[in-house]
Order: structure tokens, then sequence, then C-alpha cells
């Protein structure tokens, strides 16, 4: 096994990722050589399927991806993983003997992250905002926790479709269906209204997409909200969310989950989860302020 890694991440507008301190500072405490660059799409300006290729060629040895690159980089892929082929996402890529391989380290990052902080989560009825990559891997793990029903919306109705009938294949009928966001948003109220709880799993809300994914009004006291983005961590929907007495999951522990199972892709190694979480608390001003008001 190789005590020297160099891996990279792809994605756009990606300057403040946590992923090259959660990785470099485990790796450290390991005893492992470990560099993880920043491949923006935006700095670079070349498609994701290009930048995978050349860092291929340069000898890194795996990659994460991130938006909005989770399903572009799939043709310059050798192989899927079981959970990356039944999502059509990856997050991650690792190089080994000459074949690069797709994995989704999401899945099971989101649901150790919902396990966990909210372990009691009513799951009878969900509703998902986001069909993308991340919300592929969200709606796959609502329902391997056992949700009963996941509705999807989209801003892309026919991808909400799609991704409801992917699950049905996976899951069976009725346990997934596609709602829709062109009649003024009548049809999400009444979803979120009779819903247990929401997952938000769209870019909003990050530093360059402000804003709410959602009414702020539907949001009500009984029901769990739990966002994937992580930068900020106290996004305009968490914000809301605990403003009207929602249960509220920010993205922090599924990024740090998400980490830890790609990092052992890339080495081999079984990393530190508790101290994975206690480095994040340490990087992130929103985590310090919030122990410091402990």
């Amino acid at each position: 096994m190789p005590d020297r890694y160099l891996i990279g991440l792809i994605g756009a507008d990606i300057g403040t990722s946590a992923s090259p301190a959660l990785h470099e500072h485990e790796a450290d405490r390991l005893g492992l050589r470990y560099q993880y660059r920043l491949l923006d799409l935006e700095v670079l300006g070349r498609p994701a399927g290009e930048i995978l290729a050349a860092a291929r060629l340069a000898g890194y040895d795996g990659l994460n991806i991130t938006h909005p690159a989770k399903q572009l980089v799939l043709g310059q892929l050798d192989a899927l993983s079981p959970d990356a082929a039944a999502l059509g996402a990856v997050n991650t890529v690792v190089f080994r003997g000459g074949r690069a391989i797709g994995h989704n380290t999401d899945l099971p990052g989101f649901a150790r992250s919902l396990s966990v902080g909210l372990p009691d989560a009513a799951l009878d009825r969900v509703v998902l905002l986001g069909a993308g990559g991340a919300g592929a891997a969200v709606a796959h793990a609502l329902l391997s926790l056992g949700a009963g029903t996941v509705t999807i919306f989209d801003t892309a109705p026919q991808r909400a479709e799609t991704l409801a009938d992917s699950l049905s294949v996976h899951f069976g009928p009725n346990r997934a269906g596609a709602g829709r966001l062109d009649d003024g948003g009548a049809t999400l109220a009444g979803a979120v209204h009779a819903a247990d709880g929401l997952a938000h799993a769209t870019p909003t809300g990050m530093r360059g997409h402000p804003g709410l994914p959602l009414p702020a009004d539907l949001l009500r006291p009984g029901l769990w909200v739990t966002d994937v983005v992580y930068r900020p961590l106290d996004t305009a929907l968490v914000r809301a969310a605990r403003a009207r007495g929602c249960r509220v999951l920010d993205g922090g522990p599924m990024v740090v989950y998400q980490a830890a199972a790609a990092f052992q892709l890339f080495t081999g190694v079984a990393p530190d989860v508790d101290r994975m979480l206690r480095h994040f608390d340490a990087i992130m001003p929103e985590r310090r302020e919030t122990h410091a008001h402990r």
C-alpha cells in the first residue's frame, strides 16, 4: 500500500470547500503523505470530463466530484460501483490498475447523517427537492432507511419523473413519485403540508446560489428539514426552518461522512470519523460560534 496520495476535487465554485482540510488533516494523523487539490471548472475553463481525463494522465490516485459534475463525468469512467450505477451519479473516482472506477459515497454519507442527526425522524412521507446527483443519492438513502414514500420536485419536471421511475425499479411501486412546480406551487404546498420531513438537495443556498428553495411559509413545527448544502452551514433554508420550529439537520455531518468513505476508498485505510467530525467543527466558523454560545 502506498503512503503518498494525490487527490483532487472537480466542481464549480469550490474555493471554500472543506474537503482539502478534512482529507489532509486525517491523512497527517495517520502518517500518510496526502495532497488534495481543487480543480475548479470555473477557474480552469474546461469541461468536467476533460479535467478528469487530464487528472488521470497526470497520475492522480483519485478524485472527488461535486456539483455540477456528478453525472457529467460518467462517460470518462471504466466501471461503476453498484451504488453509483443505481444512482447514475458519482462523487468519488478511484484510479487503480489503469482503470477509473466511479463510486458514490453521498448515499451512505446522507444515510448515516440522518440516522445519527435525526434518529427518530418519521419517514412515512418525505418531500425531496432536487433530482440531480445529490438528489438521487438522498432519495436512495431515504428509501433504504425505510421511507414510505418520497415525492420528488425539480425545476426540470422530466428529471424528477426519471428519478422516480428509477427508484420504483429498485424499491418497488408506490414508493416514489414526481411532483410538479409549474402550477404556482400548489402541488408542492400540498406535499409539504402532508409530509413528515423535507430533504433539500439542490445548489440553492450555496454562496453562489443564495435564497430559499421553497416558500418559507410552507415550513411548520412538526416538519423535520435537512439540507445537503454546507457552504454555508447556516443556509437560508436552515435559518427559516429553525425560525418556524422545525427540527433541522444541516449539511455538515453528511460532508464528513461522505469524505470519510471516500478517504477509505482512496487509501484503503479506515479514517477516524469522530476525529474528522471534530476537525470539521474546528474549521467551520459557524460551528465554532455555535459551540462558543453553548
